[in-house]
């Protein structure tokens, strides 16, 4: 079965080893000790734990067949005359949008103003790191 460590685990939730440990201490996050001591959550605990704490879908989501929906900052734009590149910042993630310079403009985007990536693909490529 797979584990992580605190801080691997923190990383993964995007949250600070701290908070990761005010959870496990306060109940809210099962952990055990490893045979060095050291606190570990079982890949299926986490997997859990990371679910029931997802955010409620964005209003707009039930209109939408999309449900991948990041949220974020936006952090960059790089306009032309026809085009645009938004780059959003979503946690630990970049997300880099191409679209229409209209598109920027009647959404009013400018760096720094808040800004949900709504991701619907048919083919999403999943790789497992070596470990």
């Amino acid at each position: 079965m797979t584990t992580f460590r605190i801080g691997e685990a923190a990383e993964l939730l995007g949250v600070s080893a701290d908070t990761l440990r005010r959870w496990i201490d306060a109940g809210k996050l099962a952990a055990a000790r490893d045979e060095h001591g050291r606190r570990a959550i079982t890949g299926a605990d986490l997997a859990a734990f990371a679910r029931e704490r997802a955010a409620a879908p964005d209003a707009g989501a039930g209109s939408s067949s999309a449900r991948n929906r990041l949220r974020g900052i936006v952090t960059g734009i790089v306009k032309d005359q026809v085009m645009a590149q938004v780059d959003l910042q979503v946690g630990p993630f970049r997300v880099v949008s191409l679209m229409s310079r209209e598109a920027v403009d009647e959404l009013g985007l400018e760096v720094g103003s808040l800004a949900t990536a709504v991701v619907k693909s048919t083919n999403v490529v999943v790789e497992r790191p070596e470990r």
